[in-house]
């Protein structure tokens, strides 16, 4: 009787775990964990860059076209959608020229900004997004003089 309660205690140990194990086990989660949240935030936020190159751009082949129609450069990117009050413009206007109602915010939920002539591109224009620290001027600034 002894041997048998002996062999149900030394099963009952052996299929158990250790607090140890499982610690370990926590352990090993919450660094693996952890690289997956550092690998995804940074995609993330490179996506968010992505995208506001991709708007800068649409809006850039946007204000060349109104300016080939109108020959002028739009007073602001709301020009890209509501047609001119100045009657020779407005004739020539072919807009709208981007296919929204308004204009789009940037992925940092900030306004675009459009200067002509600009900063950058003095013979033309510069139409940017302040990025993600949404400071004008700033080195993170995604804007229509980057290659």
């Amino acid at each position: 009787m002894q041997a048998k309660r002996s062999s149900i205690r030394r099963h009952r140990r052996a299929s158990a775990f250790t607090l140890i194990e499982v610690l370990l086990v926590l352990a090993i989660l919450v660094v693996l964990a952890s690289m997956v949240v550092t690998i995804f935030g940074g995609t993330q936020e490179q996506a968010f860059k992505d995208a506001a190159k991709g708007q800068v751009g649409i809006f850039k082949t946007a204000v060349n076209l109104y300016k080939f129609h109108t020959k002028n450069y739009p007073a602001g990117l709301e020009g890209l959608i509501t047609r001119p009050s100045d009657e020779a413009q407005s004739k020539r206007w072919a807009g709208p020229y981007i296919d929204s109602s308004k204009v789009p915010l940037d992925p940092w939920d900030k306004p675009y900004k459009f200067a002509a002539p600009g900063k950058h591109n003095t013979e033309s224009f510069d139409v940017w997004s302040t990025g993600p620290d949404g400071q004008d001027g700033s080195e993170d600034d995604i804007g229509n003089w980057d290659a």
